[in-house]
Formats: C-alpha cells, structure tokens, sequence
C-alpha cells in the first residue's frame, strides 16, 4: 500500500496543542509550529479503521484490557526489539509522562536524589523537582558533533541518597541512539549502587540512523533487574491525544511498587479508544511505519543539506532516532533571548528552545520534522530570509 504523507492536513480547528497559535505572542500567530512531537500526519488507515469500527459500538464504558492488546503488544517487543517479555511484567499508564511520576514516587522519597543526563526532555525535571526530590545532573559531553555520556561525572554524583537515574533511549533531543556498550556500562554503575533506571524508550521505533536501538534492560539479567521501560505507540503512529503507555518491570518488587502507586493515584483504568488504537498499530501498521521512516530519512537529509547549503552558521547534529533534530545555533552570535525571538518573531517558526532542555541547552533549538515536505521547506526558506536579513 501506498501512504500519503505529502498531503497537507488542516488541524486549526481540532483542537491540536501544537497548532495553538493563540498562545504566541502578538505578531507571531501565522508562525509555523514545528515544536511539540506530534506529527502532521494522519495515522494510520488501519488505526483509523479500528477506532471507527469500536466507535460503531454505542456505549464506551469501563474496559479491561483484552488478551490481543497484550499480544499485539507483546509480539511487537520480540520482532522489533527482540526482546521477549512476559505478559505479567506489563503495567499500563495513561502516558510515559504521569509513569515518570509514578516511577519518582514508587521508587524514591521526598529529599532523594534523581538523576538527569541534560539536555534532556523537560518533563523529567519536573517529576523531580514538583514531588520534592532533589535533581542531580550528569550532563552529556558534545564532542565533535557528537554527544556521549561522562561516566566519570557520574560516579562522582553518586552518594547514599542517588535512589534513580532517569534515561532517554533514544535521547530526546540530541538524538542519539545509545551503543550496547554505553548502556551497559551504565547498568554497571548504577548496579553497583542500587541505583534504578529508568528508561523512556518512547522513540524507540524512530531509528534514523544506522545505529540499532538496544533496550536497556536486555543489556543483561543485572539491567533487567533494576530497569523500568517506558514505551508507547504514540510517538509511533502519532497517537499522543489517545493517553496509552506501558511500562515493562521485569523485577517484581519494582513492578509491584509501581502498579500499587498506580492503583494509588487512580491511574489503573484503560482508555478503551487507546487501547484499540495501539492493537491495532502494533497488528496492522508496520508496514505504515516502514513507510514513514524512509520519509523522516528524506526529510533529515533536506534539512541537512539545505542548512549546508543556504544557512551554513546553524549546525544540524547527526539524527540516530527520534524526528526531532538538534539545531546547534551558537554561531550565530544570539543571546538565547535573541535566539527566541529570531526564530519566532524574524523567521516566523515556533520551535522549543534548547534552553527548555536544561543545562547545555543554550544557543540549540529542536525541530520537529515530522511534517509534510512542503512545509519543511517553507520553515527553511522563511528561516533563510530571516537569517540574509540580520546578516
């Protein structure tokens, strides 16, 4: 089958965060968002058709979570990951978001020390800092283009109060995809000091690159031990406003302390739409996603080599997953003030700034290229003309 993702979709009227220009300041309301992950692109057809199908039903009570929504789920783990889980370590969520909570407070308690590899997705200092645990950064090291992880740092921030040590795999948003041998030299520190990862693994399908996504816990029994994977099929199929996620707890006491907090908060209860929806994707859609990969591919090559070409002073880091690309802006000369306001005010784009990010953010942006060419390519000629103005 043949899938469409040229065709641009109207999503002003539905709704759609990412399209709300209303919160922009004035002036700026005609910016192109190429912000949030979500993607301009319809789902896909098999997903639509099942959400349909289960709509046709008129009565949307409370539902349990069938034995093919396990199974789906399940067999997508083994074929695209080669990880074979059992059923019994999944617990749902209603997103990888409210699991990182879940997880801080499960696993930790207020004064702990958490820690972060910035810069990372935002979310993860706020399930730090808003439920009273101490954040601890191990900042990533960008050296000749390319950022690893500074284990020496690490060990060095590691006291008796270090209960956790929340992971980006693939990192989100400088996009790497770690190496079998990064992760596992991860587990063995923290290992040693009884330290859990965990690890949000929500762009795992969106491998870019030519490096293969490893799933942290399959590193070896000592990182199943003490890893909690995040996944979800929205980043995926670009279910985000269908609030469905997993986490996998190979460990029973952990999985234990995390279903109970779930049951605590009032979280245990599916969303009968996303449940649907993510059988479906993880049945019927892959070949929907091979299709969409050779797209994002084709896409991060235009970014690439137009920004080579028309605006050599902003740097696009190599993209190994996720479709969010690293812009590295600090020739430029801009304040990240001025960065701001380049982007959004000059340019007319509205993408987050590195800055959001934390530490090592300054003079970065991140885009979002999970959109219709036709309008990458407006983004970037409109960023051209801005960039030959202030020149």
């Amino acid at each position: 089958m043949n899938y469409d993702f040229d065709s641009i979709i109207d999503r002003t009227s539905t709704h759609s965060l990412k399209w709300d220009t209303r919160r922009l300041p004035p002036g700026c309301k005609d910016a192109l968002p190429l912000w949030v992950a979500d993607m301009d692109f319809a789902c896909p057809p098999e997903v639509v058709s099942a959400i349909q199908e289960r709509a046709a039903h008129p009565i949307y009570g409370y539902t349990g979570r069938s034995q093919g929504n396990y199974q789906s789920f399940i067999a997508w783990m083994q074929r695209r990951n080669g990880w074979k889980i059992q059923k019994d370590w999944i617990v749902f969520s209603p997103g990888v978001v409210p699991a990182l909570n879940l997880a801080v407070l499960a696993y930790t308690q207020p004064g702990d020390k958490i820690i972060l590899q910035p810069p990372v997705y935002y979310p993860f200092a706020s399930a730090v800092l808003n439920n009273g645990r101490q954040l601890v950064e191990n900042p990533l090291v960008l050296d000749n283009g390319r950022y690893t992880m500074d284990f020496s740092d690490l060990e060095n921030k590691i006291d008796s109060r270090t209960k956790l040590l929340i992971l980006c795999s693939p990192h989100n948003p400088v996009g790497r995809v770690w190496r079998k041998e990064e992760l596992e030299r991860l587990v063995d520190i923290c290992a040693k000091h009884d330290i859990v990862i965990i690890s949000d693994e929500i762009h795992s399908d969106i491998i870019l690159g030519t490096e293969v996504h490893h799933c942290t816990a399959t590193i070896s029994e000592k990182a199943a031990a003490i890893t909690v994977t995040l996944t979800a099929p929205n980043k995926t199929f670009n279910l985000a406003g269908l609030q469905i996620a997993n986490a996998i707890i190979p460990n029973k006491r952990l999985r234990d302390a995390f279903a109970i907090q779930t049951e605590n908060i009032g979280l245990g209860l599916s969303n009968i739409f996303g449940m649907v929806a993510q059988e479906a994707a993880y049945e019927k859609a892959e070949p929907w996603l091979e299709a969409l990969l050779a797209y994002l591919k084709g896409n991060f090559e235009f970014l690439k080599n137009f920004l080579a070409e028309h605006i050599p002073a902003i740097k696009v880091l190599p993209l190994e997953g996720t479709y969010l690309p690293w812009l590295d802006c600090r020739a430029l000369g801009l304040s990240d003030a001025e960065l701001h306001d380049f982007f959004l005010k000059k340019a007319k784009l509205w993408l987050d700034d590195g800055t959001m990010f934390g530490t090592g953010g300054s003079g970065f942006m991140r885009i979002n290229i999970a959109c219709p060419r036709a309008i990458l390519k407006q983004a970037l000629e409109q960023l051209e003309a801005a960039a030959l103005q202030a020149s």
